[in-house]
């Protein structure tokens, strides 16, 4: 009987042992339950179920004929009273005894033949590179010497390797690995320290050893010997490095070293090996040239090797993907992303710091496109992977399509661009069902804006309207504004028409919903403010006249027709209220949308309120102007006047479009009220500053307040009797406020300006609308009781 028979004999034993322990326990517990059962009369005692005997078997020796097994090879079952305790946390014994014995034996195979194999490899290979540069720097042996003697420690360690290799595979592959890796070093210095072998040797060398290192990474299908043999080498340049500088030396060595990755990553799925390199290799590229700075002796070299260490990891990371039938994941987008956009750094850094190449930049973000564009068309015509690679590699074409617009071009060509590709991208996205493209328009949407925001410089147009050769409408920014405008509404139809398909990201859709609406609104605007500008700096700039020069100079001083600047001010709010009103009438009659309604409410009440303060402020400028002139040289006409009677018509038309709206079911809510006390605050305020403004004219100064005091007090009656007519409560009490406003004013302000006269017409005047008012309360005021009892 061999040790591993007798090891289940015993465990076989401790397990009957095990189970008859459990009989015990139970047994024991069983008493006590009848015992506490005696001492408490009326408690019914549940006897134990029957017991159950289980045999355990004992398997017989090894070798043991079939005829020969009898019942001496099996144990006698062994009476159980009670059933064994099943699913314990602890788990059978012999089972626990097992799994605690390959773990340990697991951990310890795996530190005994595969962890200290490589690390030894790694040690002896730092262990020939110290001593190897020892010997270097004390001129122990001959240049020749030491290559020789490193080739032969290399092929020995290689020979010693292939002869283990049926026996012992695992330490065989790693020995091959740091073979493969002493030839490098030793090739590298045989070339670079000591030019004892030309250029082209050993380029063929290293191609041989690489060639060797794929081909024996396949034949023993270790992905060690991959990590050692290649990636390890990236170090040859930095352990024998002596300052000569020669970078073309050490990118083709790499490339060549990236290149055998790239032939391994068509047969094996060894993704770190290919996460290694290309970290490796971009960190040592971008360390050297970032030292650089503005150095341009390695103009071509480093766009050269960049360009090749692009290709290659944009191949190896797609026959991953084409290969392998691989599906597209977040690490596949992470390292497009980071190959492209670090090689179209370090290019844009290469070509800006060079004057000769400034120009090409917009061309190389287009070739970035271009490579892009040509992967994407052959993934699709092959159908080589799944279709979300497809759709980013077609995303980074429109991506570096986006960024060559800026890079070459400027103004509005940038707008017209963007604004165009990101309504495409909607489309496409938002029609045909391909989500990346939805997203993709979203950030454009808004480049779009903020380049248009930019061509406009939107504080100069604000304040001055642009240049003065810059005729209305017929301008670029005139026509940026326009595409703009279309694109949006062609978005604004799409994406009102499309909504019945999820979005991946609701809420990017749902900020579509109001943001293109509301930048569409916004931008149509601005476009024709703009455009208002510009027609009254151009005509301001025509009455330019020169009062002083210098002889001989082009110094001079100027002068241009201020009233201008205020009829634009003036023609500015006429505009805002025709847009409120005609926005508000399109809503009612053809758009019927909600959101739209309560932004028409919010915006409607801000024209109102900007006109009745500032608004008729200008117009009061604008006659000041005409009766009292600035300047001889120009005249202001009577138009300064009949400006105000057109700013009246729109602002009432503005007033219609909210009574509309208001009685219109696009608002959820009663604004009747509202309206109210918009409608009677905006017809005191234009009927206060007209008053004021016909005095003006008739040359009565200092007669408005008298004016103003009366003119109040009769409004206050007016409205007491609309509320008395139409039973409406807010009606009358605020006439009773503005009467109120207007005794103040009476008491503190205007009495003591007033002459004896003025006070008298005063004093009676309001003293008898009081009266009025009080009569009038008194005859309707059944109207006024029965309107609280139907209230109540």
């Amino acid at each position: 009987m061999d040790n591993s028979e007798r090891l289940n004999l015993l465990l076989v034993k401790l397990e009957n042992l095990l189970l008859r322990q459990q009989g015990f326990e139970a047994e024991i517990e069983a008493l006590k339950q009848e015992v506490k059962a005696l001492q408490s009369p009326g408690t019914s005692f549940t006897p134990p179920p029957a017991p159950i005997s289980e045999p355990i078997i004992v398997p017989p020796p090894r070798n043991t004929p079939p005829q020969a097994v009898t019942t001496q090879n099996i144990s006698q079952p062994v009476p159980n009273p009670f059933p064994p305790v099943q699913n314990t946390p602890q788990g059978n014994f012999a089972d626990r005894f097992k799994r605690e014995n390959m773990v340990k034996s697991d951990f310890e195979k795996f530190i005994g033949e595969n962890l200290i194999s490589k690390i030894g490899i790694l040690i002896l290979i730092l262990g020939v590179a110290i001593g190897a540069k020892y010997a270097i720097d004390h001129d122990m042996i001959s240049p020749l010497t030491r290559i020789v003697l490193g080739y032969a420690v290399g092929a020995g360690l290689m020979a010693f390797a292939i002869k283990l290799k049926e026996k012992y595979e695992n330490f065989s592959a790693v020995l091959v690995s740091g073979a493969i890796a002493i030839m490098y070093f030793i090739t590298y210095a045989a070339y670079d320290f000591y030019s004892l072998i030309p250029q082209a040797l050993a380029f063929v060398l290293m191609v041989v050893f690489t060639s060797f290192t794929v081909v024996a990474a396949i034949k023993y299908n270790k992905q060690i010997i991959a990590h050692i043999g290649l990636v390890g080498a990236y170090a040859v340049p930095f352990l024998l490095s002596d300052g000569s500088g020669k970078v073309g030396v050490l990118f083709t060595y790499m490339a060549i070293i990236n290149s055998g990755i790239l032939i391994l990553s068509f047969k094996k799925y060894w993704k770190p090996l290919f996460y290694a390199s290309f970290g490796l290799t971009w960190m040592i590229f971008l360390a050297w040239r970032l030292d650089l700075g503005n150095n341009n002796n390695f103009f071509a070299l480093s766009l050269l090797f960049s360009t090749i260490f692009f290709i290659i990891f944009y191949i190896t990371n797609l026959a991953y993907k084409v290969t392998k039938k691989e599906i597209f994941g977040f690490s596949d987008v992470v390292i497009i992303l980071l190959n492209s956009f670090v090689y179209y750094g370090v290019g844009y850094l290469i070509l800006s710091q060079n004057k000769n190449s400034v120009e090409l930049l917009g061309l190389f973000t287009l070739a970035n496109a271009v490579i892009h564009f040509i992967v994407s068309l052959i993934i699709y015509k092959k159908e080589l992977a799944d279709r979300n690679l497809f759709y980013l590699i077609l995303a980074m074409v429109i991506t570096f399509i986006t960024m060559a617009v800026p890079v070459q071009l400027d103004g509005g060509w940038v707008t017209i661009f963007w604004t165009i590709e990101a309504a495409v991208l909607f489309y496409v996205g938002r029609v045909k069902g391909i989500a990346i493209y939805e997203k993709l328009s979203f950030p454009l949407i808004f480049l779009a804006l903020l380049s248009l925001l930019q061509d406009w410089e939107i504080y100069n147009w604000y304040y001055y309207g642009g240049e003065p050769q810059d005729m209305p409408i017929l301008n670029v920014g005139f026509l940026t504004a326009s595409i703009f405008i279309i694109s949006f509404i062609w978005m604004l139809n799409i994406n009102k028409v499309q909504t019945e398909k999820p979005a991946e990201w609701p809420w990017m859709r749902q900020i579509l919903n109001y943001g293109i609406p509301s930048i569409l609104l916004a931008v149509i605007y601005f476009t024709f403010r703009i455009e208002i500008c510009k027609y009254f700096n151009y005509l301001s700039q025509s009455t330019r006249i020169a009062l002083h020069q210098r002889i001989g100079t082009d110094d001079a001083t100027y002068e241009f027709n201020y009233n201008i600047d205020t009829l634009k001010t003036a023609w500015l709010y006429i505009y805002t209220l025709f847009f409120a009103a005609v926005l508000t009438y399109l809503n009612i009659k053809k758009l019927k949308n909600q959101n739209l309604a309560i932004a028409n409410l919010v915006i409607n009440l801000l024209a109102v309120v900007i006109f009745l303060t500032h608004g008729l402020y200008t117009l009061s400028e604008l006659r000041d102007h005409y009766l009292f002139p600035e300047s001889k040289y120009f005249s202001i006409s009577s138009f300064n006047i009949g400006i105000r009677y057109i700013s009246f018509a729109f602002f009432a038309l503005l007033i219609v479009q909210c009574y509309q709206l208001q009685k219109s079911a696009l608002l959820k809510k009663d604004f009747k009220t509202l309206f109210d006390y918009l409608l009677y605050i905006s017809i005191l305020w234009i009927i206060s500053s007209e008053l004021i403004n016909l005095l003006e004219l008739s040359h009565s100064n200092g007669s408005y307040k008298l004016g103003l005091s009366i003119l109040w007090g009769i409004y206050s009656l007016f409205l007491i009797s609309m509320g008395l007519a139409k039973n409406k409560k807010h009606l009358r009490i605020g006439a009773m406020v503005l009467f109120g406003i207007t005794l103040i004013k009476l008491f503190f302000y205007d009495i003591y300006s007033l002459s004896t006269i003025s006070k008298t017409i005063v004093f009676v005047s309001l003293g008898v609308l009081l009266l009025i008012i009080s009569f009038l309360y008194n005859k309707y005021k059944h109207l006024i009781i029965d309107d609280a009892e139907v209230k109540n």
